[in-house]
């Protein structure tokens, strides 16, 4: 009786650990850090749609704004100086860093010109112009503007919620010795 106990013991035990490999192998789709983003696409101001996972092996600022919103306005400054410092640096594990503006207006126009006004010359603006009503808000439950995720070349959350120094702090961490 105690030999057959043990060996049902070793085979809970072997399958509890096979449970606990996969887990670790495949890592949960959410907005916590740690987790693998989730996917967005959405049309840029000339009608491409551009996937955040066509920037794989990037670090990727997930970075969502308006150009009606004054804070996200006045952060733009500190995010341009991001991309321009890092856009061509070596990192640990990333081929290059990137942002991906997701917008929550609904006047193209408006959109566009903010683009231009800021200054933000990175290629991945996106938007479904829907306001407040975004889709890709909804999916990371963004609640208030600004608001960034930092992810990592495997698409893992890595940070969130970065504004000014902050935001050159947690990217230089990444950075190649």
């Amino acid at each position: 009786m105690k030999k057959i106990n043990l060996i049902i013991g070793v085979i809970a035990l072997s399958f509890l650990g096979l449970s606990f490999i996969k887990k670790q192998d495949k890592a949960e789709t959410g907005t916590e850090i740690g987790n693998k983003a989730p996917e967005l696409a959405y049309k840029n101001p000339e009608g491409k749609t551009i996937k955040l996972s066509s920037l794989k092996e990037k670090i990727v600022l997930i970075d969502f704004w308006a150009s009606w919103c004054g804070p996200c306005r006045r952060e733009n400054p500190n995010v341009v100086a991001a991309y321009n410092r890092f856009k061509d640096s070596k990192f640990k594990n990333a081929k290059g860093f990137t942002i991906y503006n997701v917008s929550l207006d609904n006047n193209a126009d408006a959109w566009r010109s903010a683009i231009e006004k800021d200054g933000l010359t990175w290629t991945n603006h996106v938007s479904d112009l829907k306001g407040w009503q975004s889709e890709g808000a909804k999916i990371y439950g963004v609640n208030s503007i600004p608001m960034n995720f930092l992810i990592d070349g495997n698409g893992m959350i890595i940070a969130k919620n970065l504004r000014g120094t902050m935001l050159t702090l947690e990217i230089e961490k990444l950075i190649k010795q």
